[in-house]
């Protein structure tokens, strides 16, 4: 039989997210048991419980610790992921990243140490969808 295929983190997330909406910005720390999407800005640590998507347009200022991530937007601060790292070509990482599986997409860009805490070498991939534009300002 053939291996279950590998699908993107961000499309395997099993409940409704919190959502961190477009032109919103957080200020303070964040703890959360469920899965995270961040489409606008935060300024604060977060603690996730499950998976952290952070879009093209989102940003985060502080340290984040979650199970699962998918980062496609700006991160400035340490990142811990317990399992696996997704880091997209839009991506800019500021800071210390340490996950147990990282991929990384051609054309993101890391400014800190990488370290991979488990047995699997990191994965180079190229990002084959497309970023979703963001809407035309009013």
């Amino acid at each position: 039989m053939s291996e279950m295929p590998r699908r993107r983190l961000l499309d395997r997330l099993g409940s409704t997210p919190t959502l961190i909406a477009q032109h919103t910005n957080l200020q303070g720390d964040i703890d959360t048991r469920g899965a995270l999407l961040v489409n606008g800005a935060v300024q604060g640590n977060g603690r996730v419980g499950g998976e952290v998507a952070i879009s093209s347009g989102g940003r985060w200022e502080g340290d984040l610790q979650a199970d699962c991530a998918v980062i496609a937007g700006t991160v400035i601060g340490d990142i811990t992921v317990a399992d696996k790292l997704e880091i997209g070509a839009s991506a800019r990482l500021h800071g210390r990243v340490t996950a147990k599986r990282i991929a990384i997409a051609l054309g993101a860009q890391v400014e800190g140490d990488i370290a991979c805490t488990g047995t699997e070498p990191i994965i180079q991939f190229v990002e084959k969808r497309a970023a979703v534009p963001e809407p035309a300002a009013r």
